[in-house]
Formats: C-alpha cells, sequence, structure tokens
C-alpha cells in the first residue's frame, strides 16, 4: 500500500470505530451517566483522578489537563490529576514495592469516597490499572474504565466501561480521546452553563 492510501485507509478505519460508537446506545448512555457523575463529585467537593500506561497514560494526563485548565469556557479549575504526573513517587513505589502498586498506592492516599477514578487501558488488563481500581472500589469511589472491545479484567471491576468497539491499539485510543473530550464538555456544561 503505498502512503497515500495508507493515510485514506487509516482515516477510513478510524471514522468506522467512530460509527461503531455513535451506533451503539449503551456506550452512549454509559458516557452521558459518567459525565453526570463526575459533574457530582465535583459539586459535592470532589475530584476526578486518571491513570493509564503508555499511551494511556498520555490520555490520562491530558483529560486531567482539560479538567483542571479548562475546555471551552473560561471557568474556575476543577480538581483533576494524572497519577503518574510525580516521577518521584512513581520511580520509588515502582522501586520499593512493584510497579503494579504505584497507582493503588496513591488511590489509598488521596482518594475519598465519590470521589472519580478512570483507568485507561486498551486491553482492560493492565495489573497496575486493575488494582487502582480494586482500591478505589474499596474506597467507595466511582469507577470508570476506558477499553478495548472486551474491557478485559476491567470490565467486571467498574461502575461504568466504556469499551471502544475495536482491538486495534491506535482506533482504540482515538476513540478514548473523543470520549474524554465529550465528558469534558458535558461536565463543563453542567457545571458552568453558558448564560
Amino acid at each position: 500500500m503505498d502512503n497515500i492510501n495508507l493515510v485514506k485507509d487509516r482515516i477510513a478505519k478510524s471514522i468506522a470505530v467512530k460509527q461503531q460508537l455513535l451506533a451503539n446506545d449503551l456506550l452512549i448512555s454509559t458516557i452521558a451517566k459518567l459525565a453526570d457523575e463526575i459533574t457530582t463529585a465535583f459539586k459535592n467537593g470532589g475530584k476526578v483522578l486518571f491513570c493509564g500506561n503508555g499511551g494511556s497514560a498520555a490520555d490520562a494526563q491530558h483529560l486531567a489537563a482539560e479538567l483542571s485548565g479548562r475546555f471551552y469556557t473560561d471557568r474556575d479549575p476543577l480538581p483533576s490529576e494524572a497519577l503518574h504526573v510525580n516521577t518521584s513517587y512513581l520511580t520509588a513505589v515502582a522501586n520499593d514495592y512493584s510497579y503494579d502498586e504505584v497507582y493503588s498506592r496513591m488511590i489509598k492516599a488521596v482518594g475519598k469516597k465519590g470521589d472519580v477514578l478512570i483507568g485507561i487501558s486498551t486491553s482492560g488488563n493492565s495489573k497496575n490499572v486493575i488494582k487502582a481500581l480494586e482500591q478505589a472500589n474499596t474506597q467507595g469511589m466511582v469507577t470508570a474504565s476506558f477499553t478495548g472491545d472486551t474491557g478485559g479484567k476491567m470490565k467486571t471491576i467498574s461502575n461504568y466501561l466504556i469499551n471502544v468497539p475495536s482491538s486495534d491499539t491506535p482506533r482504540i485510543q482515538e476513540s478514548h480521546i473523543l470520549v474524554g473530550h465529550i465528558l469534558c464538555e458535558m461536565v463543563e456544561n453542567n457545571l458552568f452553563p453558558k448564560k
């Protein structure tokens, strides 16, 4: 396949996954319900935490920044953070305990009942994200997972599952950002309605 056709093919594949998202009423409803949960958490003085690895860590940081900075509206910041941004903490816990513990240990320290944790993993099987979700559940947090089609092990331990209908990592990650941006917009509209 030449470069021009490769570009067209990848765009077409990305659109096809998004069309499947658009046609999935359960996923659409889940996204809307998760936006309401996040809104409630912020109204009650809570926060939203994100975690993931690699590209999913980048997505976690991106979405936390949209909430804590701004999205469309010039408004007050919302308390949100990606759990991997403190590299001294991350490397110390990975070295002294295990990389599998890096997120669950931070959840144990800062997670409160009613806060929201969004775990991101295209496979749904990232051990450190699973442990974070399990810890968040024990602390009464609202848990959500952004995964690929099967949901992996994260499927059964999350209050909300956003399982993008694909097994292709780049296409899944493109849809995770789309869904994340939609959530940010809905939450912003809920909390800061336009006059």
